[in-house]
């Protein structure tokens, strides 16, 4: 099977039009839509701003071997 693959965004949710496909007239095909996940995005995008405000925060007050092992050493006592 010859998978052809394109993104589109709807203009018209009553109607999808495809043009310039690479198939011979009469060839028969299946077609899938399958909506974009924008959750998943949305989530990537948080999770991403998350982990630069970490590093900066780390970069404005960075910790030593000492501090680490301390914070290590109380997580595990359940502090």
């Amino acid at each position: 099977m010859n998978v052809y693959k394109r993104y589109i965004t709807i203009a018209d949710p009553k109607q999808l039009v495809l043009s310039d496909l690479p198939f011979k007239a009469g060839q028969r095909v299946e077609v899938i839509i399958l909506a974009e996940d924008n959750q998943k995005a949305t989530l990537a995008e948080e999770l991403k701003k998350l982990f630069k405000e970490i590093q900066a925060i780390h970069a404005d007050n960075p910790l030593n071997d000492e501090e680490i092992a301390a914070e290590i050493q109380a997580y595990r006592r359940g502090e």
